[in-house]
């Protein structure tokens, strides 16, 4: 029988509360450890999620030998800090979306995982639910035909707070990095990267973008149109248009939803799905397999796709004027 993979946390917020529940579900997976930098928070989340230990830093997780994998769990800004430091102590990293704040810190992050042989990948957990393969199958197959057209948004109203995360320039706030990231990423895995981008956005006092609009161009002819904000709730859905056919991923798109397809005016078919667990599951299975197997990077979610990824944010930021401190280290 296998030994079970040890997890450890850092960073106990909210999105480290989903991947706890998750481990829960994750057959081989126990968490093992958290770290904070607060030992009263670390021992609050290690209890009401049976971790062994809590650590009041993240270095004593880091040199923990009991652990396997860290799930980094911290804010934006300190993603390839945070990751290098348990690299450097030989543990294979998850590390939250987006990856690091630019392409040279994803590089740096990269490199360490080479330089340490050990296990990176980036938790973009919508890569791993079950309707992407879907999507990405009807697709290939032509089942909607020729698709010409991706329509994606992810807006949810935030009320504004200058302290907040979502709104902290020195943490790397902005709709772009928090949400719009969803779908950037959705038609970069579905179409690759744009020929032509436009970007429009509202910065707002703090300094980062409230609300983005996005139109990627494609020499063929394909257009998707993404729209991201903290100032208002879109309907969160994506459609996907053919010249065949209509797919429509429902409403918290980038979660585990059904999706329809319609032709025509002929009613919608909907399919289902048999999910399990939050939906965060799914990626840490796909760190279990990995690790078992002696992997370093996922075929599913490779380290050069997350490097693609953060050259088109990059690209995107760049257009709407959105730097951040990171930007200016050399």
């Amino acid at each position: 029988m296998e030994k079970n993979i040890r997890w450890g946390i850092i960073g106990p917020g909210w999105i480290a509360e989903k991947m706890a529940e998750a481990l829960a579900v994750v057959q081989g997976a126990e968490l093992a450890a958290v770290a904070s930098r607060s030992q009263a928070r670390a021992d609050d989340f290690a209890r009401r999620h049976n971790a062994l230990r809590a650590y009041g830093s993240y270095e004593a997780l880091a040199r923990d030998p009991e652990i396997d994998v860290v799930y980094i769990a911290t804010p934006h800004t300190l993603h390839c800090e945070n990751s290098i430091l348990c690299m450097r102590n030989g543990k294979a990293v998850l590390c939250e979306k987006p990856f690091a704040m630019n392409e040279r810190e994803v590089v740096r992050m990269v490199a360490a995982a080479r330089e340490h042989d050990v296990f990176l990948m980036e938790a973009f957990w919508t890569r791993f639910i079950p309707s992407i393969d879907r999507v990405m199958q009807l697709i290939d197959s032509g089942a909607l035909g020729r698709v010409l057209h991706i329509k994606s948004d992810h807006a949810k109203f935030r009320t504004f707070d200058p302290l907040n995360r979502a709104f902290n320039k020195s943490l790397g706030g902005g709709a772009l990095l928090d949400i719009g990231i969803y779908p950037v990423f959705l038609t970069l895995l579905l179409w690759g990267e744009p020929d032509t981008v436009d970007a429009v956005a509202h910065i707002g006092p703090t300094g980062v973008d409230e609300s983005l609009a996005l139109t990627f161009r494609y020499n063929d002819g394909r257009i998707a149109t993404l729209f991201s904000s903290f100032m208002m709730d879109s309907t969160v859905e994506t459609d996907i248009c053919g010249t065949e056919a209509r797919l429509k991923m429902h409403r918290w798109w980038f979660c585990p939803v059904p999706l329809d397809i319609a032709r025509g005016e002929d009613p919608p078919e909907t399919l289902k799905f048999n999910y399990v667990g939050n939906g965060y599951n799914y990626e840490a299975d796909e760190v279990v397999r990995c690790l078992r197997a002696g992997r370093k990077e996922s075929t599913i979610l490779p380290l050069d796709f997350s490097l693609r990824l953060i050259r088109l944010l990059d690209r995107i930021r760049a257009q709407i004027g959105l730097t951040y401190d990171a930007d200016l280290v050399r």
